[in-house]
């Protein structure tokens, strides 16, 4: 996980240490980050994908965006929860966003499997995110990240199932 120093940290009763609280939103904020990045590239693919398998791969790129898309708000808002600053803007991902960028120019197959190399990767940054949340003793920031975890390994499933080879 990339390090998101916090400059600013607001004053909560959360019971959840300040110094563990700081940590927690780093790792949050890299997820954003990353979610937000995984999102935008998934609908890059949405909008270009052509070819025999088009009405498919274009509804299916769409509704995993969906998916990605319901999994931000409740990020950022745990990370607002805990004190911190929820460093959410575009730019904010795409400097951030520990992904490669989306390539351009490829044919379905290529979409799906940038794809799948982006949601796999997305995933394991999650589960990474898990232990270090509950090895920081904030259980209820794992548990957010362990719903996410589910969805992106329900997604990258998907997306395997339309890869060639």
């Amino acid at each position: 996980m990339q390090n998101f120093p916090m400059k600013t940290m607001h004053s909560t009763k959360n019971s959840v240490k300040e110094k563990t609280r700081k940590k927690v939103v780093a790792i949050l904020n890299q997820t954003l980050a990353d979610l937000t990045d995984l999102y935008s590239q998934t609908k890059q693919a949405h909008w270009n994908v052509r070819g025999p398998r088009f009405y498919s791969l274009h509804k299916l790129f769409d509704d995993l965006a969906g998916a990605v898309e319901v999994e931000i708000d409740p990020l950022a808002e745990r990370i607002t929860a805990l004190g911190g600053v929820a460093a959410g803007t575009v730019r904010m991902a795409a400097a951030n966003s520990a992904l490669k960028e989306f390539p351009t120019g490829n044919d379905e197959a290529g979409y799906v499997a940038a794809l799948v190399d982006r949601y796999a990767q997305c995933g394991a940054g999650v589960r990474e995110g898990i232990d270090e949340t509950a090895a920081l003793g904030d259980a209820d920031s794992a548990d957010l990240l362990t719903g996410l975890s589910r969805e992106l390994d329900k997604s990258l499933w998907f997306l395997e199932a339309h890869a060639r080879g």
